[in-house]
């Protein structure tokens, strides 16, 4: 029993991660989701570079999306679950995408010369079971001890959780529609959950429901086989 639990688990939280990738893969809808949240409007997706870490050969770990537009180096996570390490996680994300940034523009580190980078901004997306508020920052100074004779810590790292759920944050969802038909479609499979259904089977029903509903059809049909 325990390992069926647990291999249930593994699966849930791998669909939501995927189809967050997949419903955000786009440039012009990761740009509306960009818009939403920083209320913005940019209209040009070609002014968006998809930057995202994936985990091949030599590095050391992979994101859920990042992106630069105009100075702004975004980093988009998605989490199923709470965690209060997302902004460790996320000053190890930043740490390797800065370095290829500088590999990739040949910036000297050790010249005289100031190397401009672009402005980090982490944000991530809760979908989990336990309650939390629309908004909450996290800090990765909470991480460290007291206040001592030190002083404040020279590192820091903020994200902000933003919360997905069905009935939140209403105002970024009237904005993004992708990002309301995503929690529309997490929230459908939890209701089929909690009627008795096992997740394959609650996904399948969601899956028919949203399609006939015109919620992510184009791209539910498309990966309704896998």
């Amino acid at each position: 029993m325990e390992v069926t639990q647990k291999l249930e688990v593994q699966i849930t939280k791998e669909y939501k991660d995927r189809l967050f990738r997949l419903v955000f893969g786009e440039k012009e809808d990761l740009l509306a989701l960009y818009n939403a949240v920083n209320e913005s409007a940019y209209s040009n997706p070609e002014q968006l570079a998809i930057v995202t870490l994936e985990n091949m050969l030599y590095l050391k770990m992979k994101n859920d999306i990042s992106f630069l537009i105009g100075d702004i180096l975004n980093l988009y996570e998605h989490q199923s679950t709470l965690n209060p390490n997302m902004p460790v996680r996320g000053f190890l994300y930043f740490a390797e995408t800065y370095q290829k940034y500088l590999m990739k523009h040949k910036y000297r580190l050790y010249g005289k010369k100031l190397i401009p980078l672009p402005r980090p901004k982490f944000v991530v997306f809760y979908n989990g079971l336990e309650e939390q508020p629309d908004r909450v920052e996290l800090k990765m100074s909470d991480a460290f001890p007291p206040a001592s004779d030190a002083g404040e810590p020279c590192l820091e790292c903020r994200a902000i959780m933003l919360n997905i759920n069905a009935g939140h944050n209403m105002e970024i969802m009237k904005k993004c529609r992708k990002l309301e038909e995503y929690s529309i479609f997490v929230a459908r499979i939890r209701r089929y959950q909690n009627e008795g259904n096992d997740i394959g089977e609650a996904v399948d029903h969601a899956v028919d429901d949203c399609i006939r509903e015109g919620v992510l059809e184009e791209l539910l049909r498309s990966q309704r086989e896998e």
